[in-house]
């Protein structure tokens, strides 16, 4: 036999072979690729493991207490304009990050000291760490109806630095600055653009300051839990932190890169022997 003929037939044997062996490798890649993609949508999703149900709510929302360095908007209202206008004409201007855009403001308010004071016209002195807004402003009102200042007076108090941090794999993290003083974690994630597809959604991290201690505490938000939780309304200063998946972790190695390439590589190749005949 020619021997050009016997070493054509051999090669065309073992090209066949190795297009059979990459054939049935594909295959296995394939189905472990959709497998491990059905994975990673199902823990992509919020409140997975939650059936069609009614959660009834067992938390209440807790008005913020007053803590030292808050700045409070303090203004005192009458029928007589210009008698209550002397109580409003008193502020402090303090600069701070508004939004996801990084604007700097500037807020004008009451700085609760460092013994726990503000200094408000008039009054003077007035304790005001430990208080809530409503317990402030009935201390104020109290003040001024005891020293025949004004007839039936409004209050009105509100935090101007009631913020909250998101960080980590969100879409824009950044301090927000919250207005009406009311939060939810929930709304404290959309806030931040929600979490990117590589964010673990059973192991959100909440870091909260009270009585001088840091309270680090870890939410699931793949089941129902948050619904239930004393964390579920935030509080001013409270850091949410957004671990990454092991997925978003590995493609930062230094190796990764060295895989894409083999990858690559091995696409080429298959491309080469499947259009060999």
């Amino acid at each position: 036999m020619n021997p050009v003929l016997i070493k054509s037939t051999s090669l065309r044997t073992v090209i066949y072979k190795i297009k059979l062996m990459i054939k049935k490798t594909g295959n296995c890649f394939l189905i472990v690729f959709f497998l491990a993609s059905c994975n990673t949508t199902k823990k992509s999703v919020y409140f997975r493991k939650m059936e069609n149900t009614v959660i009834k709510t067992t938390i209440d929302y807790e008005a913020p207490i007053i803590q030292k360095n808050d700045l409070l908007s303090i203004m005192v209202s009458s029928l007589n304009p210009e008698a209550s206008e002397v109580f409003n004409s008193t502020y402090i201007p303090v600069s701070h990050t508004s939004d996801i855009s990084g604007t700097i403001t500037q807020s004008f308010g009451y700085l609760v000291d460092r013994d726990g004071n503000i200094q408000f016209p008039i009054l003077g002195t007035i304790k005001a760490e430990g208080l809530t807004q409503k317990a402030l402003k009935d201390t104020i009102y109290n003040k001024i109806i005891t020293k025949k200042l004004l007839i039936d007076p409004i209050i009105n108090v509100r935090f101007l630095n009631f913020k909250i941090s998101v960080m980590g794999e969100v879409e824009h993290p950044a301090v927000f600055n919250v207005p009406d003083e009311k939060i939810t974690l929930l709304e404290a994630l959309t806030l931040a653009g929600d979490m990117t597809i590589y964010a673990r959604r059973d192991n959100v991290l909440l870091i909260r300051e009270e009585n001088g201690e840091k309270k680090i505490v870890r939410i699931d938000l793949s089941t129902a839990e948050i619904f239930q939780s004393p964390y579920y309304y935030l509080k001013t200063n409270d850091i949410i932190y957004v671990e990454p998946k092991k997925s978003k972790v590995a493609t930062t190695h230094p190796i990764a890169p060295w895989i894409s390439a083999i990858f690559s590589g091995t696409s080429v190749l298959i491309v080469f022997l499947t259009t060999v005949k």
